[in-house]
């Protein structure tokens, strides 16, 4: 199967109905739509509605992050942040049309995420499974690039049409269908299997039938409790609500006292200091030497018997 340019749309199968929620629930060929998860009304117990989304939807959600990272404890971590995030914005995923969609994106993004990389005990894969052909398909599919990953996992696992794999991983419909294709062609060359199907619809029904079967294999026995999720996303609210106060209230107090300290009006700052040269010295009488002071002593100590006068010699 030769890979197709970005800018054409290939031809693929139509898929009006499939809501999208699994890529366990229909482990035969024919593929059949998920049915959305049913919960409470929303309004009346948010804890039973976010329960009930929680148990309908956890464990699938753990699966195909795991066929996404191939990491059990990132999968985990992935699928509690997800629907932590729920939690804090249930207001606007309660009345979502797609809530399973909606926390489905939020563990896609997280679990996808480059900074993961640089956290060690995400570095390293799981063992792979002991099957040689599910080993070969996850070792295929986590070559892929993470967006041709992401983009088979939604058409051909989770059952979502084209559109709506285009609107959740941000890209256009020709852009979509060409990482499709090129997806499918790159499995096709590591795995032979998958080439087989004459047409586009027996592929992927095949595909998705293969993904089903990986991704039953992976218990989900570790996932938290709804309510250990909600709390923890109530603590982490909490904590970041305080945050915010106490910074907030940092920078009012800083500012309070940059008020207070500053300077009502303007005032010039001083010159800085200037060597001069070239002055004349002082001029003036100069230093009295120690004859002068002794003359002077001596007559501020006689009497003045009057003016000293001159008497002209008539002779």
């Amino acid at each position: 199967m030769a890979p197709t340019e970005p800018g054409t749309t290939p031809e693929l199968p139509d898929k009006h109905d499939a809501s999208g929620t699994s890529v366990t629930d229909s482990p035969s060929a024919t593929r059949a739509a998920p049915e959305a998860p049913e919960m409470p009304e929303a309004s009346g117990a948010p804890a039973e509605a976010f329960d009930a989304l929680y148990k309908s939807c956890a464990a699938t959600l753990f699966r195909q992050t795991f066929l996404l990272t191939g990491r059990r404890n990132l999968s985990q971590e992935s699928v509690a942040r997800a629907f932590a995030r729920a939690w804090e914005h249930w207001p606007e995923v309660a009345v979502d049309r797609d809530p399973a969609g909606w926390v489905r994106a939020a563990a896609y993004e997280y679990a996808m995420s480059p900074w993961h990389r640089l956290r060690r005990p995400h570095r390293p894969l799981d063992p792979p499974p002991a099957e040689p052909g599910a080993r070969a398909l996850l070792g295929a599919l986590l070559d892929l690039p993470p967006s041709y990953r992401r983009t088979l996992l939604l058409y051909d696992g989770v059952g979502l049409d084209l559109p709506e794999t285009a609107a959740e991983t941000e890209a256009s419909t020709p852009a979509t269908a060409s990482r499709l294709m090129n997806a499918r062609a790159a499995l096709a060359e590591r795995l032979p299997e998958p080439a087989e199907p004459s047409s586009p619809t027996e592929q992927s029904a095949l595909l998705h039938q293969q993904l089903g079967s990986l991704a039953r294999a992976q218990p989900p026995d570790s996932l938290p409790s709804p309510d250990a999720i909600r709390r923890d996303s109530e603590r982490r609210a909490r904590v970041w609500t305080g945050a915010a106060i106490s910074f907030t209230l940092l920078i009012i107090g800083l500012t309070l006292f940059t008020l207070a300290t500053a300077p009502s009006r303007y005032e010039t700052p001083e010159s800085p200091a200037q060597q001069v040269g070239g002055v004349p010295p002082r001029g003036g009488p100069q230093k009295l030497t120690p004859q002068d002071l002794n003359l002077r002593k001596k007559l501020q100590g006689e009497l003045v018997r009057g003016p000293a006068r001159l008497v002209p010699d008539a002779g």
